[in-house]
């Protein structure tokens, strides 16, 4: 089964950056793929006096998801749409990940639920993400036609105990939407990317950002398919591409019986309860 991660440099032109999605989604299919991750911020990469309008009009008319299901409707795959902002209660939005089936229809969203409020020594300087979003209360793991999927965005990756999560809930594929800084990127992106495969036995869709948006603000690029060993199946540098790769499920179903390291497991997690 083929597997697409997307990766785009998306900029403030909501419409360029669908029409840019549209034709990189179909040449995914076009390539016999099943399942497509978009990155995240795939729709808007840009400022909060363009995030709020979008997120307000996101929580009262859905535009995004509609277009996200008829993308996943149209083309007939299983399609992981990146983030888009949805507001919330307290002025800011939430990073909602939303993920359709084949028929359109609503599989499965996940809420973002580490923000990355850091300085990195890069152009930017700081960056702040709980000033526009909210944090998102509980992991995923969706149900699709190709076996449990669990779901995480960006900085989450960094956070082992909720991949272990998805692992017990059954998890058998991971996408995880990103936009990664360029230097953080360039130092940590791959190496956590197979970390998280190799821990859960998973094949990791990670779908990034890849390029220049503006001049404070570049992204690392390298989308990957990595499986259960770790080993890089397809990688793609920077810019706009596809990244394709085969996913042998037969294969990673024996390497977890041979190495049942779900088993042998000594702890568990949980996710909060409140926040």
């Amino acid at each position: 089964m083929k597997l697409a991660a997307i990766q785009m440099v998306s900029g403030a032109n909501i419409d360029n950056n669908l029409a840019v999605a549209e034709r990189l989604i179909a040449q995914a299919r076009a390539d016999d793929a099943r399942l497509v991750v978009l990155p995240e911020s795939f729709a808007l990469f840009g400022d909060s006096t363009q995030l709020k309008p979008l997120a307000a009009r996101e929580r009262s008319q859905g535009y995004l998801q509609s277009w996200l299901a008829a993308q996943a409707r149209s083309q007939q795959v299983i399609l992981v749409g990146g983030t888009v902002p949805v507001a919330s209660d307290d002025g800011r939005a939430w990073a909602t990940c939303f993920v359709h089936g084949e028929d359109g229809a609503l599989l499965g969203r996940y809420q973002k639920m580490h923000l990355f409020d850091a300085a990195v020594g890069d152009a930017q300087g700081r960056y702040c993400e709980s000033r526009d979003y909210r944090p998102g209360l509980a992991p995923c793991v969706v149900d699709t036609s190709l076996g449990r999927l669990g779901v995480a965005v960006c900085y989450d990756l960094r956070f082992a105990a909720q991949f272990q999560w998805m692992q017990e809930q059954g998890a058998e594929l991971l996408a995880v939407p990103s936009a990664f800084t360029r230097k953080t990127g360039l130092a940590h992106w791959s190496l956590l990317l197979r970390a998280r495969a190799v821990e859960t036995q998973c094949v990791a869709v990670g779908a990034n950002q890849g390029g220049l948006h503006s001049r404070q603000r570049m992204t690392s690029g390298c989308s990957a398919v990595v499986d259960g060993w770790g080993e890089v199946l397809a990688e793609a540098g920077y810019g706009e591409a596809v990244v394709m790769a085969d996913w042998n499920v037969t294969h990673q179903r024996e390497w977890r019986r041979s190495m049942p390291v779900a088993d042998h497991a000594r702890f568990t997690v949980a996710p909060p309860t409140d926040q």
